[in-house]
Parts: C-alpha cells; sequence; structure tokens
C-alpha cells in the first residue's frame, strides 16, 4: 500500500499540481479554516480531484507541511476488496501516519470516497475525535443530500462542481475576458471558443483530444462508465441495459418534454422503473428534469417535464438527435440558469417559454433573422407578459439588441453580464 500512498502524493517529492484553476476554489479556501468537513460532489471526470489537488497547492503556499497533507483516490483497484468495510479507511490512514509522521494538524483527502460503504460513519468518529480537516469527493448526489447533511449532523459544507463552465474554457484557452475592451479585441477567439464549448461540452479530457471522433469515444466512455459503475452497482439493477438505452433515448431528446407512459411502453417496463431510472441518472449528474410552472407546488410535481444533458457534449453521442445548433444553445442556456437559480421551471399554455427564474422569462432562439422566428418568440412573451414588470430575456447565438421591452443578448454577452465585470 505504501506504494499507492507515495504515487499518489506527489507533493511530498516537492512536486506542484499543475491544472486550469477552477472558480470554485476560493470556496473552496474559504472553508478551510473551518472545523466542518468538506464534500465535493460532481459527474465522473468534472475536475473534483484537481480541485482537491489545487486545495494542496493552496495549503502548501501558506505554508503547510507536505506530509501534513494526505491524499488519496480510493478508486484504485488495491481497495476494492475492503469496500464493504469503513474500517479500513483508517488503515490506510493509519499507514499514512506511520509513513509520513506528521505533527499537527492533518489535512485529509479521501478522492471518490463513495467506493466504501458506510464511510460517513467512519468521517464522523474521526471528526469528533481528532484535529484532522477533512476534505471528501464523490460522483453522487447523496454528498450534497439532506440525508448526508442528518448523518453527519451539520458537520459539513459542501461544494456541487460541474465541467468547466465557459469561462472556465475560455481560461484553458487563455482568452482574455476580464473586460468589455479585452471581449470586443478578442471577440473572433472568443467566437470560436464558443462554437467549440457548444457542440462538445465542458469536459477536460474532451477539450484535450483534437479529433472529433475521439471526443466521440472519450464522452461514450464516460456516460457508459458512469451507468456501469456509479448507477448499477449502487442500486443494484439486474437490467442493466435498459438504463442504459433509456439514458441515449433520453439525450435523443433533450430539450423536450417527457411522458413517462409513453417510455414505459417504449421500454416495456412501469412508469415506477422509468421514474426510478431517471432518478438515478439525475443522481450522478448526467441528466437533470425541468418542471411545468405552476403555483401550486403540488401541480409543478405532476408537471410534465423537460429533459436535459447536464453537459453538451453528451447530446453529440445522442443516437438520433438532431443537429440543429438551437437544441445545444437551449441546453447550454438551461445549465447555466440550472446553476444560478434555485427554483427553475418552463412556462407553456399553447405556446411556451423555454426557462422561468426568479424575475425573468428566458427564451432561447438560434437565429432570429427570419420575421416569422422574431414573432414567434416576441409573441411568447407577450402571451405571458406579467403585471409584476418580469424582464424579457431573449438569448441567441450572436444578435444583440434591445426590442421594446425585450433584451436580446448572445451566449457570451449573457454570460459576461452576469460575471458583473
Amino acid at each position: 500500500m505504501k506504494e499507492i500512498l507515495i504515487e499518489q502524493n506527489l507533493h511530498w517529492k516537492k512536486l506542484k499540481y499543475k491544472s486550469v484553476k477552477r472558480d470554485a476554489l476560493d470556496r473552496l479556501i474559504s472553508y478551510l479554516p473551518l472545523k466542518q468537513i468538506i464534500t465535493i460532489a460532481g459527474i465522473r471526470r468534472c475536475g473534483k480531484s484537481t480541485l482537491a489537488k489545487q486545495a494542496i497547492n493552496y495549503l502548501i503556499e501558506s505554508g503547510v507541511e507536505e506530509r501534513n497533507i494526505f491524499f488519496i483516490n480510493l478508486e484504485n483497484p488495491y481497495f476494492l476488496a475492503y469496500k464493504h468495510d469503513a474500517t479500513f479507511l483508517n488503515v490506510i490512514f493509519e499507514e499514512y501516519l506511520k509513513l509520513m509522521n506528521p505533527t499537527g494538524k492533518v489535512y485529509c483527502l479521501f478522492d471518490e470516497i463513495q467506493y466504501f460503504d458506510n464511510w460517513q460513519v467512519y468521517i464522523k468518529s474521526k471528526y469528533e475525535s481528532s484535529d484532522i480537516k477533512y476534505i471528501i469527493t464523490g460522483s453522487n448526489s447523496f454528498m450534497l443530500s439532506n440525508d448526508l447533511n442528518t448523518l453527519l449532523s451539520g458537520r459539513s459544507l459542501n461544494i456541487h462542481l460541474d465541467t468547466f463552465s465557459f469561462t472556465e474554457f475560455l481560461n484553458y484557452k487563455n482568452i482574455d475576458y476580464s473586460s468589455e475592451f479585452t471581449q470586443i479585441t478578442n471577440k473572433i477567439d472568443i467566437a470560436r471558443a464558443k462554437d467549440e464549448y457548444l457542440k462538445w461540452g465542458g469536459f477536460y479530457e474532451v477539450f484535450e483530444a483534437e479529433d472529433e471522433m475521439v471526443k466521440k469515444e472519450i464522452l461514450i466512455s464516460y456516460a457508459k462508465n458512469i451507468i456501469y459503475q456509479d448507477i448499477v452497482p449502487r442500486y443494484k439493477i439486474r437490467n442493466s441495459e435498459i438504463v442504459e438505452k433509456l439514458f441515449f433515448y433520453l439525450i435523443s431528446n433533450a430539450t423536450g418534454i417527457m411522458n413517462y407512459t409513453t417510455l414505459a411502453k417504449t421500454f416495456e417496463i412501469s412508469d415506477k422503473a422509468i421514474r426510478e431510472y431517471i432518478n438515478y441518472c439525475e443522481d450522478v449528474f448526467m441528466l437533470k428534469r425541468l418542471d411545468k410552472f405552476h403555483n401550486k407546488p403540488k401541480e409543478r410535481i405532476k408537471s410534465f417535464k423537460k429533459i436535459y444533458a447536464l453537459d453538451n457534449g453528451f447530446l453529440q453521442i445522442a443516437p438520433t438527435l438532431s443537429k440543429n445548433l438551437g437544441n445545444a444553445l437551449e441546453n447550454m442556456v438551461f445549465i447555466i440558469l440550472n446553476q444560478k437559480s434555485q427554483e427553475l421551471y418552463y412556462l407553456k399554455d399553447g405556446v411556451e417559454i423555454d426557462f422561468f427564474a426568479e424575475d425573468s422569462y428566458y427564451q432561447v432562439s438560434y437565429d432570429i433573422s427570419d420575421e416569422k422566428t422574431r414573432k414567434q418568440e416576441f409573441g411568447a412573451f407577450e402571451h405571458f407578459k406579467s403585471e409584476n414588470k418580469t424582464k424579457n430575456i431573449l438569448i441567441t447565438y450572436n444578435t444583440n439588441e434591445d426590442v421594446e421591452n425585450i433584451n436580446i443578448v448572445s451566449i457570451e454577452k449573457f454570460i459576461f453580464n452576469t460575471l458583473n465585470f
């Protein structure tokens, strides 16, 4: 085991972890002086381990000794035989103590901790009796759930990590967008990056690959790994192929409205099973459903749902999805709004408003040069006209203008406007 520990802790050899800074790092750093356990949850391969290692860099730069920081990825095959025994986490930790002999406060980073059953019982016991700062990562929504907070009794601070945002993607490409001046100066580079991001999303290994077939192969492998490693074993699903087929069917219909009864007939399983399988896909951050707005919460729950992928790259591996970039743009806007809005809905009453959040209506249209399209989008705002002076925002691929009470804005300007330069 000692070889594994040394291999995974390069900072013990005075080596720095190199990566693109994630926006969530500042929040993580603000939590470090506090006693609470820090949990980082997000879809597999979104960069949770990298974020944890960025925290290691910060700690060392702040004067913490390398030997007082311990990182271990529990997905390593060596630990597989012990996954049902949470006490083995202590065996791992004790091995670290013998190897490095730290003195004073220790920072312990358990990566992909969900591979061990009942891990929270072990973490809670150590939290109470030792001077250890825990940072733990995991690839399912349990890490952020109320159940976890109950088990740890308010002892955790939670960070949700998504795949790279568009602005993080620009940082990766070293494209400056820090002011209106640089946005105008670099508009061609930003436009190229926008096209790439809109199509392929924010998985680091995907945008590192140059060949489009390789990008697709990576995304397919991600999807299947998540299904067969994070969903099937955890929920003990026997007919695992159905989950895979359902996921690929749903991303083929991303941005559309789902009907559980129709899906049940298509896959020849019960409505209950369909709902459960979609829940599982949400638990591992692959998909997200959107409720239709209604003043009564019960009616929202009963409403037909729209379905979205939580990374645009998944749309490229859908078997039958139309290559209409309008779908990709709407999906991208959903991801942005889902991150910033606690309550997000769609509206439908003959005509449809794509998104309703707080005091704003959002429509998404890739191209509004056609007069018929403009009338259709403007008409939706008019139909749902609110006495509360709700803002009307029409997000497009590259059009920026104001028409009466409608703010028409390109996707990049919409994103930059939320950054409050």
